[in-house]
C-alpha cells in the first residue's frame, strides 16, 4: 500500500531564512537540542550535507518506532527550497515499510513569511501499517525550529530607541 501524509506550518519568517536551516545539515544539528523528547543524537556519517549525504538519527527511548534510522538526502533544490530524504536503514523499514521518504518544501508567502510543508510518502507491506504514519514528529520539529529561529532573530535585532511619538526632530532650547 502506498500513501502520503502532510503537515503545513506558517513560519512568520522569510523563506530564504528557513531554507538556510533546512537546506543542509544545520536542522539535524539543532534537533537534539530543540526536540530532545524525539531526537537523542543526529550524526552526519557520509557526505557533506548535500545530495547523497547520510544521517544516523538516534531516537530518544520510547519516542519512535525503533532506536535509530539512517536517512539519505536524495534531492536538494536550493532554488525551489525542496529537500527529500529517504530512510535507508532502521526506523519504519524495520516495521513493515518498504519505502519511507520525507519531503520538506518551503513556500514564500510574503517577503517576511513562508509556509513549511512536510510530507511523508510511504509504501507499506500491508494496509494496516499505514495508520502508524504520522506527521507529529515533523510538526513538532517545524514548530520548535521556527520558534528557535524567531527567538534568534529577535535577540539579534538592535533595540529600538524610544520615540517621543513624533517624526519631527525635538528642538532644544538655546
Amino acid at each position: 500500500m502506498k500513501g502520503s501524509v502532510c503537515h503545513e506550518l506558517e513560519t512568520g519568517l522569510p523563506a530564504a531564512e528557513v531554507w538556510e536551516v533546512y537546506g543542509g545539515f544545520l536542522v539535524g544539528q539543532l534537533l537534539p537540542q530543540l526536540v530532545p523528547e524525539v531526537f537523542s543524537k543526529v550524526e552526519l556519517v557520509e557526505g557533506d550535507g548535500g545530495v547523497g549525504s547520510v544521517l544516523h538519527v538516534i531516537f530518544t527511548p520510547g519516542a519512535h518506532r525503533g532506536e535509530f534510522m539512517k536517512e539519505k538526502f536524495i534531492k536538494i533544490d536550493n532554488e525551489n527550497y525542496i529537500k527529500e530524504a529517504e530512510v535507508i536503514e532502521g526506523g519504519f523499514l524495520d516495521h513493515g515499510f518498504k519505502k519511507y521518504v520525507v519531503r520538506i518544501e518551503i513556500f514564500r508567502k510574503t517577503d517576511s513569511s513562508s509556509v513549511l510543508r512536510s510530507t511523508i510518502e510511504f509504501e507499506a507491506e500491508d494496509a494496516s501499517k499505514a495508520s502508524s504514519v504520522s506527521t507529529g514528529g515533523l510538526a513538532a520539529t517545524a514548530e520548535a525550529v521556527t520558534k528557535y529561529m524567531r527567538e534568534q532573530r529577535s535577540s539579534a535585532e538592535p533595540e529600538q530607541v524610544p520615540s517621543n511619538g513624533s517624526d519631527e526632530e525635538a528642538i532644544q532650547p538655546k
